[in-house]
């Protein structure tokens, strides 16, 4: 089969397209066929090298998959060969998604919705799992919450917007000038752009706020939260800003996003209700990964998707 391979880390330039061994589904796997892969950060911070999930080259990158069941392993009951699905299996451990064909846990896989197709569903579940834990399994966001998503138009924060208001919540987004239309669009109550407005004076006080940036953005977003409010964070916070919300009762929840088959049929429902709607920047061959990498770095709307 046709896999991305990459024997270095570095640039876009180390994905490889590669003839390589088709992989068997062990006992509770799956083997699916590849309709599409979403491309997320992550990917491009494990091949350069930044973020070392995977240890030393050769491997694959990828995480998000949607396609077709091939053949199931032993035990698995509730899947069969020919049913859709979607799924972001594994992680942080290798998927190797950038391929033509994935084996996956059964149990980290959901059949994928049928108003959904599989571009927008190769697209959905690593960013979509990591709004909806950051929101509500470990935000606990509740209806009538105010809440702030920074990079409203992102991979991430776009399905962040969608979700937010999908549970009743009212919304305040950033976003650069040319993405402003874009996010009030998804829904947002309010949207900041962030290059021309103070967001600590625009936006608060919020009830929690989804910060996916990092650097001193958490430090700045405790600004504009309530005392007892919630910080979920996808880059960490500092000592400086674990401390003062220590002193003002500010929950702060660190995401790792993780396989969640209940969030996935959570995330479904959602679109079949018509309530959340993948933006699909720009999709590749699998066999122009690097192409789709050097796109991703330039910050789209939304994802960018693979199609084998």
């Amino acid at each position: 089969m046709r896999a991305i391979t990459q024997t270095t880390v570095g640039g876009p330039e180390v994905l490889e397209l590669a003839n390589v061994p088709a992989p068997q589904p062990k006992p509770g796997e799956v083997l699916i066929r590849t309709r599409a892969a979403g491309v997320n950060p992550v990917d491009a911070a494990v091949r350069g090298g930044y973020y070392p999930l995977l240890g030393e080259p050769a491997f694959t990158v990828g995480w998000d998959v949607s396609g077709t069941v091939e053949a199931v392993g032993s035990g698995v009951t509730d899947l069969a060969p020919g049913d859709e699905v979607f799924g972001m299996p594994r992680f942080p451990a290798e998927a190797a998604a950038y391929a033509e064909l994935v084996t996956a846990p059964a149990s980290e896989l959901a059949r994928k919705p049928e108003t959904l197709d599989h571009l927008d569903a190769g697209a959905l579940p690593l960013a979509g799992l990591t709004a909806w834990q950051g929101l509500v399994t470990f935000g606990r966001l509740k209806a009538g919450d105010r809440v702030l998503i920074q990079a409203g138009a992102g991979g991430v924060g776009h399905l962040a917007v969608q979700i937010a208001k999908a549970r009743g919540a009212y919304v305040i987004a950033t976003a650069s000038p040319g993405k402003v239309d874009f996010v009030r669009s998804l829904g947002a109550d309010e949207v900041i752009d962030y290059t021309s407005n103070d967001f600590i004076a625009k936006a608060g006080p919020v009830d929690m706020v989804f910060e996916a940036l990092g650097g001193d953005h958490p430090e700045k977003s405790l600004k504009v939260l309530k005392n007892g409010g919630t910080l979920v964070v996808l880059l960490g916070a500092t000592d400086k800003a674990a401390a003062e919300a220590e002193t003002r009762g500010i929950r702060i929840e660190r995401i790792s996003v993780r396989p969640d088959r209940a969030g996935l049929e959570e995330l479904a429902k959602l679109v079949e209700a018509g309530k959340l709607k993948v933006h699909v920047a720009r999709s590749f061959p699998l066999a122009e990964a690097a192409a789709a990498h050097s796109f991703l770095a330039d910050k789209p709307i939304g994802k960018v998707v693979l199609t084998a």
